[in-house]
């Protein structure tokens, strides 16, 4: 009797260790910090000194289009849709394209591009964007955020990629990836879990400090952890250490966080759950320049930057503004605008447009 208890307890074992290395090899480990390749075609042109350059950040919602409500979009998470149909795809990406080629950027800034996920086809989502801009927009760096082969969740039951872009018409010399601090999970959630992250790129300048640009992409759904407050820390140690260092720099992205507790107050209660009534984001403007502005985003014509479109259809319209740029104190802020007129059907975010002024 004791051999067989001991050979069922060598099975298990054996068992064990064989599931933990089939999790461990089917998700996304990586370094607190780690470099990214840069692609660049042809001899893409440096920035010059006290240029003008303008910057769009646009969180593209894996370019599934306004035509569904993913388990996601609603509180109960209980809403119809896992996945949009190719052909919606399809029509978003034009519909993407053709809002870069219209507002013409020098440089982009996009969240949720999906790269080998089940839910848009394993494709490789910025490999179909690239071809569709014009051949000025050189050079590229991604940093994924969420990967597994498969994520054993009731309404994904397949694989996850999904990551954040950078695209210039200017040279990019070097790229790194900084993971965020996580969400406290157990253990094996944690596995198959996103993973944000931040991507910073280095865009040389004539005779002057690189420009330093970040993508960004934070939490959502974290209500009950300090986790937000954390990511931000993060990410302003980061830009601490980047203008210690004399280098004027831009970050911009998917904050999921509200800009005041004026916006809290402005939502649906549903929705209220997600966010902290006094937000996480006021260190970051407290501390630099932004667009918009804190008194933009609270006065009169707030609604005129709200970046988010809820797919909840209990929301009728956009009701807040997720989405922002902050800015280096070296660089001039000039024009900036959320565009809203033709893009309500094409992402459940906005893009948000600002014009700078290099040092």
């Amino acid at each position: 009797m004791k051999k067989w208890l001991l050979r069922i307890v060598g099975v298990l074992a054996t068992l064990l260790v064989l599931l933990v290395a089939a999790v461990w090899l089917a998700t996304f480990h990586p370094a607190a910090l780690q470099d990214e390749p840069v692609a660049c075609a042809g001899a893409a042109p440096t920035l010059a000194r006290g240029q003008t350059i303008k910057v769009m950040t646009w969180n593209i919602q894996y370019m599934a289009g306004k035509n569904y409500v993913f388990f996601s979009d609603v509180p109960s998470g209980d809403a119809p849709d896992e996945r949009p149909s190719r052909e919606d795809i399809t029509t978003t990406l034009g519909e993407v394209a053709r809002v870069i080629r219209d507002e013409r950027p020098d440089l982009l800034l996009l969240q949720e591009v999906d790269d080998g996920a089940a839910r848009t086809d394993y494709e490789d989502q910025l490999a179909r964007l690239l071809p569709l801009l014009p051949p000025e927009y050189a050079c590229h760096t991604t940093a994924l955020y969420w990967k597994a082969a498969y994520v054993p969740h009731p309404r994904i039951h397949g694989a996850a990629g999904m990551k954040l872009a950078i695209v210039s018409k200017y040279r990019i010399s070097a790229a790194q990836r900084h993971q965020l601090p996580l969400v406290p999970r157990d253990p094996l959630t944690q596995q198959f879990n996103i993973k944000r992250a931040m991507l910073e790129a280095r865009l040389p300048v004539d005779g002057a400090a690189d420009v330093v640009a970040i993508a960004t992409h934070l939490d959502a759904f974290a209500e009950g952890s300090d986790i937000m407050e954390r990511q931000v820390a993060a990410l302003g140690a980061l830009l601490d250490r980047r203008t210690a260092e004399g280098l004027p720099w831009v970050v911009g992205g998917d904050f999921n966080l509200l800009p005041s507790a004026d916006a809290y107050q402005r939502l649906i209660g549903g929705h209220q759950v997600f966010y902290n009534p006094q937000t996480e984001i006021a260190p970051l403007y407290a501390r630099y320049q932004a667009a918009p502005s804190y008194a933009e985003t609270t006065g009169a014509d707030a609604p005129r930057w709200f970046t988010y479109n809820a797919n909840d259809p209990a929301i009728k319209a956009p009701d807040r503004t997720l989405d922002y740029l902050f800015f280096d104190k070296t660089l001039q802020l000039g024009r900036h605008y959320v565009r809203q007129q033709d893009t309500l059907r094409i992402s459940d975010h906005m893009p948000l447009v600002a014009e700078i002024k290099l040092p």
